[in-house]
């Protein structure tokens, strides 16, 4: 069964991840060159943003205009350097879903896979529609607007004159192309991380519908206790291989936020304010589907203790009991995904992130 299928195409689209069936050499070498150039187009806007603060801004405005789309290009950067240098340990992490212990064994395991894998799908073509919307929002509000004034839609420093027609419309039009492929690197590492953390829950309902068996001898008490070690262990890998995403993401989250908060103090009621509003949600909602997720998977780790204690304990031997009692006193550390060993992912650091952010933006109000 395959597993992560529309997840794994939006990271193949990105330029982030190239497919496990392209072996042959000549994919290999196309697949690099489309990821080199993604990665190129990335690195050159986040570094004429920079140069644009560092050369021409001059006040608070100018500077929270340009630093909200430079740190989110930065970060789409940065997500498509680590999963390029990283490439064989997520392929390992999504082989791992597709072995033993992890492989659902019959009908009901199989139909407990295709519910989360439904949930995963669902919540990624929902997460697609919001940002699409609002990149097309703001490319069509930018195209009525901006382009008509000869104006591009951000602030970035040009190394060359773009008076000219032509000339503009290129500028223009590598703008656009650069942003669409930000927003799709962004969508692509957000909805793969949490895939992963969602299969973290899937595979503990396995282990609890593998828990009900042992009363009827069909399923081994060491069977079920490998699965649960490995449980942890893929959390603990998942944590490891996206920990430097997930910090870098909330500092930049962060900062954005502020940005934006900030400029809608200042901006009038047009459509520069309702691109702002929306560019404000996307991120919010970035930032939340990773706390949500690392709450869920840290409360389903916890409520494995109560689904051991509810077998049928009188008509299993001693031997199965003790067993039944280290797997449930290990459930009491629960399985919790953090960034840098700093941030925990659940809804408390979410909380705590807008708290952080909106005394940011009274400091920049007063200021």
């Amino acid at each position: 069964m395959q597993v992560l299928k529309l997840t794994c195409t939006i990271v193949m689209i990105a330029g982030c991840f190239r497919p496990l069936s392209w072996t042959s050499l000549f994919k290999r070498t196309v697949y690099n060159i489309y990821r080199l150039y993604v990665t190129s187009m990335l690195f050159f806007f986040s570094i004429s943003q920079f140069m644009d603060i560092v050369l021409n801004v001059d006040n608070a405005d100018d500077f929270t205009d340009t630093l909200n789309m430079m740190l989110t290009s930065s970060a789409a950067c940065y997500k498509i350097l680590i999963m390029w240098f990283n490439y064989e340990r997520v392929s390992t992490l999504i082989n791992y879903l597709t072995e033993e212990p992890f492989k659902p064994l019959d009908s009901g395991e199989m139909e407990i896979r295709r519910q989360f894998d439904r949930i995963i799908r669902n919540n990624t073509l929902r997460y697609i529609f919001l940002i699409e919307m609002t990149c097309s929002f703001i490319a069509l509000t930018s195209l009525f607007t901006d382009f008509k004034h000869k104006r591009l839609t951000y602030r970035e420093w040009v190394p060359y004159n773009y008076s000219s027609f032509l000339t503009f419309c290129f500028t223009y039009a590598q703008q656009m192309s650069t942003t669409f492929h930000v927003a799709t690197v962004n969508v692509a590492c957000d909805t793969l991380i949490c895939g992963f953390l969602m299969h973290v829950c899937c595979q503990i309902a396995i282990l609890e519908y593998r828990l009900k068996k042992l009363s009827k001898n069909q399923i081994t008490l060491g069977y079920c206790v490998r699965h649960h070690d490995w449980i942890y262990e893929f959390a603990r890998l998942v944590n490891t291989r996206f920990t430097y995403i997930i910090g870098f993401q909330f500092t930049a989250s962060m900062m954005v936020i502020c940005s934006n908060l900030y400029q809608l103090t200042k901006s009038p009621f047009d459509a520069d304010h309702i691109s702002l509003v929306m560019y404000t949600s996307c991120m919010l909602t970035q930032i939340f589907i990773y706390c949500w997720f690392g709450n869920k998977v840290k409360v389903e780790s916890i409520q494995l203790m109560d689904k051991i204690f509810q077998i049928d304990w009188p008509i299993v031997n001693n031997n199965v009991k003790k067993g039944l009692l280290i797997m449930m006193k290990r459930s009491t550390i629960p399985i919790e995904i953090s960034t840098v060993h700093i941030i925990t992912l659940n809804l408390d650091s979410f909380v705590g992130l807008l708290k952080t952010s909106y005394s940011a933006c009274n400091l920049l109000v007063q200021a």
